[in-house]
Parts: C-alpha cells; structure tokens; sequence
C-alpha cells in the first residue's frame, strides 16, 4: 500500500495492509477491539498533490467532503474527511480541514492558530508621543519606549503586514526626549 498508514482509533497502532484490502469486519492487532476499515481507491493508489480545484477524472478517484466535484489530495489528521487542494488547511504542519479549524479555534485547541498580535510598535510609539501632555512622564517614558521598540524589533507586527517606520519613529522620539532631559539636567546642576 503506497498510501498513509492506517491506525487504530482506539489505540493508534498501525493496522497492517492485509487488514484493510477487504471490507470484512476483523480485530485490531493492538487492543483487539473490532475493527472495519473502509478504503477509498485513491488511499491505495497514493494521493498526490493536485492544483487547487482539481477536478475528478474518473469515478474511482475520492472526491472532497466539502467538494464532491473536485479530487481529494489528503486527509484531515483530526476527522479523517478526505480534502481537496483547496480545502487544506496547514497548521502546525499537520493538514486539517475548515471545520476541524474553526471548531478548534473556538476550544482554543490549536497551539498554531493565532488569534492576535502585540503590537510592539503601538506600544512604542505611544509610550514617547502620549507623556509628551504631560512632558514631566517623559522622563520615565522616554527610556521604557526606547527599550521596547529596541527589545521588539524583530518581533513579529501584525498579522496584516506592516512596516518598522512604528518602531523608528518610536526609538526617534524617545531618543529626543532622552536627550532633552539630559542637556536640561546637565544646565540644572551646572
């Protein structure tokens, strides 16, 4: 069998090929309990990744749960419905389906789905432009926003890409603010 191995649900041992060549209900290697598997031709021929919306050629293909007019390419690792390229969902590197995403990120059960960002660059830049209201809160502002646009700038913006000008404006504000308080202090002791 070129396809994905088949395991147990109960167990997850791996049922062996002979198993699941006919429909006939039999017991599982592992935990002995019973056991039917039904397999679609396109598992014992090996899928392959087709293009997005691949259509089916023949009626021995498996057809997508979610398209039955469109080629099944894999199969969702949490439900075992059968996917169509344009169905495939990666998320930390396992292929799983719309309805196992969305039921997943309402149970907050994907480690990999992210839900928000920080936004460093926000923070930052609020940090040295908001005291300047009330320029004596600059004098602890100034530094804690340059060390957060410093400390964040590799961190990931925003899930909708944006660029580091945030963070610059951020690191030059605060430097000012910096500096202001220095040369105001150096002429107050001098």
């Amino acid at each position: 069998m070129n396809g994905p191995a088949l395991t147990c649900p109960k167990c997850h041992a791996v049922v062996p090929a002979e198993l699941t060549l006919t429909d006939a209900a039999t017991v599982c290697p592992g935990c002995k309990s019973p056991l039917q598997v039904f397999v679609f031709p396109a598992l014992t021929h090996g899928l392959s990744l087709g293009s997005a919306g691949e259509r089916l050629e023949n009626q021995d293909e498996a057809s997508c749960f979610y398209h039955p007019q469109k080629k099944a390419t894999l199969v969702c690792e949490h439900c075992g419905r059968l996917l169509c390229a344009l169905c495939d969902i990666e998320v930390d590197n396992k292929h799983i389906c719309p309805q196992c995403v969305e039921t997943g990120a309402k149970k907050k059960k994907l480690k990999g789905l992210e839900h928000h960002r920080t936004l460093y660059d926000s923070i930052a830049l609020g940090l040295s432009l908001l005291p300047l209201l009330m320029w004596p809160a600059t004098l602890i502002t100034a530094p804690i926003a340059l060390y957060v646009a410093i400390r964040y700038w590799k961190a990931p913006t925003s899930i909708v890409r944006r660029t580091k000008f945030r963070l610059v404006l951020a690191i030059l504000f605060a430097s000012l603010q910096i500096i202001g308080w220095s040369i105001g202090l150096y002429y107050l002791f001098a």
